[in-house]
């Protein structure tokens, strides 16, 4: 993966292969779900004291790079 997302992990066999931060059981899709809920990185990172700004800040430019190299028209 690229160095960009160096705290972004992916293995096949942890999590159903999902979007891992730092090889922990935390997926980027559940941090993007807490910041698009309203969170503040602060209240996240309270709750989730395992978790760096840096990963927050990390996830959020993984799912920009997910979303700019997948283009699919929405349904509507």
């Amino acid at each position: 993966m690229n160095k960009l997302f160096e705290r972004i992990t992916i293995n096949p066999e942890v999590c159903s292969g999902q979007a891992k931060i730092r090889g922990m059981r935390i997926t980027a899709s559940f941090v993007l779900k807490l910041i698009a809920s309203g969170m503040t990185n602060k209240e996240i990172i309270k709750s989730y004291p395992e978790l760096e700004e840096e990963d927050l800040r990390q996830t959020i430019e993984y799912a920009a790079w997910l979303a700019s190299e997948y283009q699919q028209p929405l349904a509507g």
